[in-house]
């Protein structure tokens, strides 16, 4: 089959590799129909995680069609069409018993990471019983691919974990797939105010027809003062910090008011400065995690219903065989005006 693989920083290929096989029992073969590029994975092209091994097919976003179920599996059958989750769970330890799926024992974050991914025709899918969605007719393919990863990642660690609630100012900093994502599920909570804050104007403009209330350049302006401007000098309610880089985390520091949320989402691969002697005497709870996709059921129903105008964050179309170029594309985002990729199996 071909697959996108990984040789180290800056170096990938696609290659000619064998077709991944049953290894255990609770294991299925999916054939993947579509695919994307998540910043993890661009993190892990340009080196930020050295410990991928040289040889790794990347990727861990995508939908797909079961080809090989293993005799475990009771739950999925040959033919069925499923979202590939992101994350895999055993669904027994005793972070899953928590609904930490994030940290299972025995999965976690590992397609494209620890274990080959789906940037691929074929992909193993381990714990499959715990780690597939069954997608509804009512949801297109593409659609179906940003509830792999983004959209849950947005509402569990941007919305859930910043508490946003009815009548809130919340303030997202970054307008990539991700902020956007939790730009979109945070409306199901009612915020007066939705803020997002990011240099791209093409984003900015997209965050608007989205659901923003106002945005933010803060390559034109300073977006503390800006923030301010809009909601008061005390800052918003919820601080949503959706990049990974110092500069981001720092507006969120300086701009959530007392007794408010600042919660993580970026990927950070950089130490940054917390402001302790600013912060302590604020009453503040601030949150960092990686998505466990409990809540990825509920975003299924709401996405059959049309809840989510998703196929506006969709703007290129590669097949695998441009697997290569489309992570040049993705890499220079802002001049290709790319925010989410779909890839094809053609």
């Amino acid at each position: 089959m071909k697959a996108l693989v990984y040789h180290g920083e800056h170096r990938i290929a696609l290659e000619d590799r064998p077709k991944p096989e049953i290894q255990k029992p609770t294991d299925v073969i999916v054939k993947v129909l579509k695919t994307t590029i998540c910043g993890t994975d661009l993190g892990i092209y340009k080196g930020k995680n050295p410990e991928v091994e040289d040889g790794r097919i990347l990727g861990h976003e995508g939908v797909g069609i079961i080809e090989e179920t293993g005799s475990s599996v009771s739950q999925f059958k040959k033919g069925d069409k499923v979202l590939i989750s992101c994350i895999t769970s055993c669904g027994s330890c005793e972070y899953c018993k928590k609904q930490m799926y994030a940290h299972c024992k025995d999965g976690g974050w590992i397609l494209g990471y620890q274990i080959d991914g789906v940037q691929a025709e074929y992909v193993r899918i381990p714990h499959a019983d715990n780690s597939l969605h069954r997608i509804p007719d009512s949801i297109d393919d593409e659609v179906a691919v940003l509830l792999s990863d983004i959209l849950p990642t947005g509402h569990e660690i941007g919305v859930q974990y910043g508490k946003v609630k009815p009548g809130d100012a919340i303030a997202i900093v970054g307008a990539g797939p991700v902020g956007m994502s939790v730009l979109l599920t945070s409306r199901f909570y009612s915020p007066s105010i939705i803020i997002v804050i990011d240099l791209d104007e093409n984003r900015l403009k997209l965050a608007k027809e989205l659901g923003a209330t106002h945005t933010v350049n803060s390559g034109k302006e300073n977006p503390e003062v800006a923030v301010k401007h809009i909601v008061g000098d005390e800052g918003v309610d919820v601080a949503i910090e959706a990049v990974g880089v110092p500069a981001t985390w720092d507006i969120c520091q300086r701009i959530v008011k007392p007794g408010g949320h600042l919660a993580n989402v970026g990927v950070h691969g950089k130490k940054v400065d917390f402001e302790i002697q600013k912060l302590w005497i604020k009453n503040l709870t601030i949150t960092t995690g990686l998505v466990n996709t409990n809540t990825t059921p509920m975003l299924l129903k709401a996405a059959s219903t049309n809840r989510f105008d998703l196929k506006k964050m969709i703007t290129h179309h590669f097949t695998l065989a441009e697997l290569e170029h489309a992570y040049q594309v993705f890499l220079n985002g802002a001049e290709e005006k790319a925010l989410k990729i779909i890839i094809s199996n053609a």
